[in-house]
C-alpha cells in the first residue's frame, strides 16, 4: 500500500484498514509460532503498512490540532 493510497482514505476507512492489518499481523505471528508461515516477507509488509497508516493518522491529527 502506497502513502498516496493511504492519504486518499477517509478516517473511518483508515481505522478499518488498521484493524484489518493488525488482525492479519496477529495471524501471521501465530503461523510463525506454529511453524506454518510460508511467506515470511508478508510480515514485514504488514508491519510497514501499519507504520504508514499510523504515520499518516498522526499527520492528520497534528494538522487538525494546528488549525484549531
Amino acid at each position: 500500500m502506497k502513502a498516496n493510497e493511504v492519504r486518499d482514505l477517509s478516517e473511518d476507512q483508515l481505522e478499518a484498514k488498521l484493524i484489518e492489518l493488525k488482525k492479519e499481523q496477529f495471524n501471521l505471528r501465530f503461523q510463525k509460532a506454529t511453524g506454518q508461515l510460508e511467506n515470511t516477507t508478508r510480515a514485514r509488509q504488514i508491519r510497514r503498512d501499519i507504520a504508514r497508516l499510523l504515520t499518516i493518522q498522526g499527520e492528520r491529527q497534528a494538522t487538525a490540532a494546528k488549525s484549531s
